[in-house]
């Protein structure tokens, strides 16, 4: 089922979450961006830099964006887009805050899975650049689920069979009924999304798909 076609309105606001280790650097976040600011520079684009711990890094999202028009569910003019860790986040967000969630092989357990990552670790795009997973962040992130939400006509996922680190079962059973894109192969990374720029830009309203 699609909703890429359905009587919304365009996307004015953007929030962009990136994932573990990663950052607003990241080469799906910059394709974002440069799309916005050729194609639709009305939007306001906001891309923070995460901090480790989750409960921060929620507050933070809440706290950029409290002077937003949030609100409305699938007739939102508002969207967050996720990646990895950041779509489990962009997905508790949207719940929250009843706007539009676009997932990028999102994280759906992530409690499990940085269980084994609790330490220190270099960050992707700046290697010399640190950051500390502490064990209290588990229990953050526990309380971050939101289970069942949002709404299916509220999200949006583009999922790879590929994917290296998550398993694309698991993400895709996570939002039944929702607009899923599963493309085969591919990776974590999602390393051709500028071939799927157009349907990501179509979903928010700003070009066709």
């Amino acid at each position: 089922m699609s909703h890429i076609s359905d009587p919304r309105p365009p996307v004015s606001h953007l929030l962009y979450l990136h994932g573990f280790r990663s950052s607003p650097q990241s080469a799906k976040a910059q394709l974002l961006r440069a799309h916005l600011a050729q194609h639709a520079p009305q939007v306001h684009w906001c891309a923070p830099q995460l901090p480790p711990s989750p409960a921060q890094a929620m507050a933070l999202c809440h706290q950029l964006t409290a002077h937003w028009p949030l609100g409305g569910g699938a007739l939102s003019s508002v969207a967050v887009i996720g990646s990895s860790l950041g779509g489990f986040y962009a997905t508790t967000f949207a719940a929250d805050r009843q706007v539009r969630c676009g997932l990028l092989n999102p994280a759906v357990r992530p409690e499990r899975d940085l269980a084994k990552h609790i330490g220190e670790h270099p960050t992707w795009h700046d290697p010399s650049e640190r950051l500390y997973f502490d064990a209290a962040y588990i229990d953050q992130l526990h309380d971050l689920h939101r289970p069942g939400q949002p709404p299916a006509d509220c999200v949006h996922a583009l999922i790879t069979q590929g994917d290296e680190v998550l398993d694309w079962r698991e993400m895709a059973g996570r939002y039944p009924g929702a607009d899923v894109c599963v493309l085969p192969g591919g990776d974590h990374a999602i390393s051709d999304f500028a071939q799927h720029l157009g349907r990501v830009m179509g979903w928010l309203g700003l070009t066709k798909a």
